[in-house]
């Protein structure tokens, strides 16, 4: 059954550099029309303490010549690999778990988006708590902004729990928090943000990949809380920080997260009939919510049409269950 909130996981403050007998560890990043977000995001990587990791590029089928450039800038460091479309968050990560799982011996495989920088030593962090337990199946670090409103000690996000009969029943833990010492303790959680999380290998092996419905949004906690219904323990790590530019690929697809389909296509796997039911009759609050949002805030007419374009496709099939299988 999925939990409801955080327990306290035991665990220090851990470092130091790791060799080459380390656990290997396939980092997965997925771009799609951000070359210089990637770069910057390939940059901090190439200063991490860790040392047994090798980098997959995934291009989503960029308009630029964005895989040209990034192999000819990291010649040797990364492995690029072209979709001939874009397929989306969920598939297109699919594409570098399948060649790690079929060309790679890595332990681990960590997803990352693009728009993000980490710190030095976040990856030993992740892989040290990840190894102190073979019932820890995920894990994910303490994600900051960024830049909030010139500040990079506000904190996006500390894993988060899942509330059956809330509004939103994903809730991000650490949101918005101003002094990111309450948000300092390891814990068990229902699921981590997909900006940067990393899972053991078997994991892909045993419950599949991530659902290719998922576009962008939600792909992270529905493959969270599969992992949960298996019996695996999901862990923030706090000691492991990262810096995510909050949005970025959402507002390049001009998509919001209150975007209906993908939303209400989760709850309909994950949950039973009556939370689904229940999710439905808030429908009209969240439109409401997403008009005042778009007045608001964009006004982007793109983002209009890709939500009008959601909510055909939920009034068409939101109410059916997926026939998908994972492979």
């Amino acid at each position: 059954m999925v939990g409801h909130g955080p327990s306290s996981i035991p665990g220090g403050r851990l470092g130091g550099k790791r060799g080459v007998d380390a656990p290997a560890v396939s980092i997965v990043i997925l771009n799609w029309n951000g070359l210089g977000d990637t770069i910057e995001c390939l940059n901090s990587l190439k200063n991490i303490a860790y040392a047994s990791y090798q980098v997959v590029v995934v291009d989503n089928c960029s308009d630029g010549d964005d895989v040209e450039v990034l192999k000819r800038r990291f010649d040797g460091y990364i492995h690029v690999i072209r979709n001939d479309r874009n397929h989306g968050c969920a598939e297109g990560f699919n594409t570098g778990i399948r060649h790690v799982l079929r060309d790679c011996s890595s332990d681990y495989i960590l997803l990352m988006n693009n728009d993000v920088v980490v710190d030095a030593e976040f990856l030993n962090h992740l892989v040290e708590t990840a190894d102190s337990d073979e019932q820890i199946g995920i894990v994910g670090p303490k994600i900051y902004y960024y830049d909030y409103h010139g500040r990079r000690d506000v904190v996006w996000s500390a894993g988060g729990s899942v509330r059956w009969w809330a509004p939103k029943i994903p809730h991000q833990l650490g949101h918005n928090a101003v002094y990111p010492a309450k948000c300092d303790s390891p814990v068990a959680v229902d699921w981590v943000s997909g900006a940067v999380f990393m899972f053991r290998r078997h994991l892909a092996e045993e419950i599949g990949l991530l659902d290719p419905r998922y576009f962008l949004g939600h792909e992270d906690v529905d493959y969270c809380l599969r992992a949960k219904e298996q019996g695996y323990k999901i862990v923030y790590v706090p000691d492991a920080m990262v810096w995510h530019k909050v949005g970025a690929s959402a507002r390049k697809a001009h998509i919001t997260y209150a975007d209906p389909t993908a939303y209400y296509y989760f709850v309909r796997q994950r949950f039973p009939l009556p939370i689904y039911v229940y999710q439905l009759l808030l429908f009209p609050a969240l439109l409401s919510r997403w008009a005042i949002l778009f007045l608001k805030e964009n006004r982007d007419r793109h983002a209009l049409q890709t939500f009008l374009e959601g909510f055909i496709r939920f009034v068409l099939r939101g109410h059916r269950r997926s026939s998908y299988q994972q492979q």
